[in-house]
């Protein structure tokens, strides 16, 4: 869908929006939060909008402008990560207090390992996200959305918590419990937020193309 201005006001909302998730997500995952027995990253709040917001750029654009969203968003990940990198190589101001310094520190430092796992895990599974979707309209005729969405993150969370865990951790300790339980938060996650949140967000971009 195109305006007069070149681009839909959703997609160039959706965008945006896409970019500041795709950056934060990590930054979150430094919080393990409880959820009743389910213990989960933080950073699976942001990445499931991740998930909602590609799920609903395939519903209003297509499947081609959903996956162009993905392969963008490549790059504020990759720039926040060297970014990262440049801030904690400069020397830190003597008059910065030392317990802010060090919490800095250990919240923003991370392996090779670990920042590799994100970014294979952040194409593979956004990919495969906006893929099932648009596989799935396409074989029941654009209806029910919200089984959709939610098929379509469940699936990607799950290859998404392999792939990150196994490339990130295997070797340093048993990942067996922790896939698991990962696993688990995630698709109950998926199943609760995703599909009230995709008809959100297909809502507001009819709503922001219909008043372009």
């Amino acid at each position: 869908m195109s305006t007069s201005r070149g681009i839909a006001p959703s997609l160039f909302a959706f965008s945006i929006f896409y970019g500041g998730m795709v950056c934060i997500a990590g930054v979150l995952g430094n919080k393990q939060v409880a959820l009743g027995p389910l213990a989960v990253e933080a950073g699976i709040f942001a990445f499931l909008l991740l998930v909602v917001t590609s799920s609903a750029v395939a519903e209003l654009h297509g499947r081609a402008v959903a996956n162009r969203l993905v392969r963008i968003g490549f790059v504020p990940l990759i720039v926040s990560l060297l970014l990262t990198l440049a801030v904690l190589a400069v020397p830190a101001s003597p008059a910065m207090d030392p317990a802010r310094l060090s919490a800095f520190e250990m919240m923003m430092t991370g392996t090779p390992r670990i920042w590799a796992g994100g970014i294979v895990a952040y194409g593979t599974s956004q990919t495969l996200n906006v893929t099932i979707f648009a596989w799935l309209k396409g074989r029941e005729d654009s209806r029910f959305l919200w089984l959709r969405a939610a098929i379509a993150s469940v699936l990607s969370q799950i290859v998404d918590t392999l792939l990150f865990v196994t490339i990130a951790f295997w070797g340093v300790f048993p990942i067996g419990a922790l896939l698991v339980g990962q696993m688990l938060a995630k698709v109950t996650l998926s199943v609760i937020l995703v599909p009230p949140l995709i008809y959100l967000f297909v809502a507001l971009g009819k709503r922001l193309d219909s008043a372009a």
